[in-house]
């Protein structure tokens, strides 16, 4: 045994910490092997992809991984899959890579709150579904919708179900100068819904969202595009509100492409929004506000009496009728 005036730094025991005394690599590998793949559903920290490599393989689930963080993954994100992509039950594959979205439909709890919340993510068009009838149609929460489709590069397509209790002409009509396109369905005594072929059109090649109020039928128009959905409907309470039978957003593949189920809403906060950007997503009007002082809320007078749109109208390069229809909407954004 080595004496004390012998002793130097390296004969001291030195315990490791409880993570160890190695540091931890920051270098992460770079998945050059990853597969693509689309999610199309989120449950509880497990997002179900459908691989883009063969339509025919079954949805592979997956895991975030861990140096993705808290990054947000939802329904309709273009991801990177590495691990078991078989598709097998009790098997886990992780999501290394998210990519860049093209749109993103965006919606607050209320106007007031500053939290996002993403609904889906790189859709082609939003299907704002609305009833003619049981529940009447609410024109502000369409409105908000249109706005949401548009601040997020959606198209919107307006689509009125149960035509068959009501004419659904004069609630159509208030969207006709915002150029909307417009599909109308109803109740047929046997067989599919009327206007369903228009509707059929309408997603066909495309991944597209539906939004709307419980009780619209939203979930009858799935089920009945894509039967193998099996969504549950539910009726009508005496009240006039719907009860929810849709609780989280769902992606099913339709005529190359796919329809997107979203969860009844009663509110479409637009926290995140502003009137530029409703402007901005009409390519007829978005040159003109650059000459609108600033702040300006593009409502017209006496709120903004030097709003640059109403010197389209008077110099006749602009509608009155679809100026109006526009400033409807900016209420709508306004008023939450």
């Amino acid at each position: 045994m080595p004496s004390h005036d012998r002793l130097d730094e390296s004969d001291v025991r030195v315990r490791p910490g409880r993570r160890g005394s190695r540091p931890r690599s920051k270098r992460r590998p770079a998945h050059a092997d990853a597969s693509r793949a689309m999610v199309t559903a989120v449950d509880r920290g497990r997002w179900t992809c459908a691989p883009d490599s063969d339509p025919e393989r079954p949805p592979v689930v997956a895991m975030r991984a861990r140096e993705l963080g808290r990054t947000p993954v939802v329904v309709g994100d273009r991801v990177d899959l590495v691990g078991d992509l078989s598709g097998e039950p009790d098997t886990l594959a992780r999501i290394v890579r998210v990519a860049d979205r093209d749109t993103v439909l965006r919606r607050t709890a209320d106007d007031n709150d500053p939290y996002e919340r993403v609904v889906v993510a790189n859709a082609q068009r939003l299907i704002v579904v609305t009833a003619v009838a049981d529940p009447p149609p609410r024109t502000g929460f369409v409105d908000r919708c249109l706005v949401a489709a548009y601040a997020g590069g959606l198209e919107p397509v307006l689509c009125l179900t149960k035509s068959d209790l009501t004419d659904p002409e004069p609630f159509a009509a208030q969207y006709r100068e915002l150029g909307v396109p417009l599909v109308v369905t109803g109740r047929s005594a046997d067989g599919p819904p009327a206007g369903l072929e228009d509707l059929r059109s309408a997603l066909t090649g495309r991944l597209c969202a539906l939004v709307g109020h419980s009780g619209v039928g939203k979930s009858t128009l799935v089920n009945a595009i894509v039967p193998a959905a099996d969504q549950a409907t539910g009726r009508v309470s005496g009240v006039g509100k719907g009860r929810h039978t849709t609780t989280a957003a769902l992606a099913f593949p339709h005529a190359d492409g796919w329809v997107v189920d979203t969860p009844g809403i009663r509110s479409f906060g637009l926290a995140h929004v502003g009137p530029d950007d409703v402007v901005a997503a009409f390519g007829d009007l978005a040159a003109a506000i650059d000459d609108c002082p600033r702040g300006c809320g593009h409502l017209g007078p006496p709120a903004d009496p030097e709003c640059a749109l109403d010197d389209l109208v008077a110099a006749g390069s602009l509608g009155g009728g679809r100026l109006e229809a526009l400033r409807r909407i900016l209420v709508a954004l306004n008023q939450g």
